[in-house]
């Protein structure tokens, strides 16, 4: 198992669409998603998409029991997501503050569905589907958007949020915005 290197906003390689998986149950897959969860913890991660360690396949994993980047957070189960649909499930949104391993020491408030339903399948190729709110949904909507070529700062609607954590911090900038109900 190895920690990779997690690309950074302006590697072309975060911008591309990423290719759907065929294979299942692979040697090859086991090991991917293995480092991935390695890499994702060694940075304290909530999710990681293969595409951020340079892997232009659609996997994403996401998951923690508690996590220092998101200490009011709960918790969202471990899940291995391969192939990812999403479906809206209402129209409501909200905007809460949104980091990313590819644009480390900055965040922003970034508009997300609140509702959502998620579908895909599992590494053994199994499908499953789930309803989620919240955090959970930010989440995946975050990770999907890697799939597709898309960081956080473009879902951006105020570019005034957006700024480095300690400066937002230390300028009361950064304040508590809810997003687990």
């Amino acid at each position: 198992m190895a920690i990779h290197k997690v690309l950074r906003m302006g590697e072309p390689g975060l911008l591309r669409v990423s290719k759907p998986v065929t294979d299942f149950n692979t040697a090859y897959l086991d090991a991917l998603i293995s480092d991935m969860w390695e890499t994702m913890q060694a940075e304290n991660g909530a999710g990681l998409a293969a595409p951020q360690i340079g892997i232009n396949l659609r996997i994403i994993i996401f998951g923690f029991e508690n996590n220092p980047r998101y200490p009011d957070a709960l918790e969202i189960p471990s899940t291995v997501l391969i192939n990812p649909e999403i479906s809206m499930l209402s129209d409501e949104m909200d905007e809460c503050w949104e980091g990313c391993l590819s644009v480390p020491g900055m965040r922003a408030l970034v508009p997300r569905n609140k509702h959502i339903r998620y579908s895909g399948f599992d590494a053994t190729g199994q499908s499953f589907t789930r309803e989620v709110k919240d955090f959970h949904a930010r989440v995946v909507q975050h990770e999907c958007d890697h799939l597709d070529g898309i960081l956080y700062p473009q879902r951006i609607t105020n570019m005034q949020s957006f700024g480095f954590i300690e400066e937002l911090e230390s300028n009361g900038l950064m304040t508590a915005q809810p997003c687990d109900d």
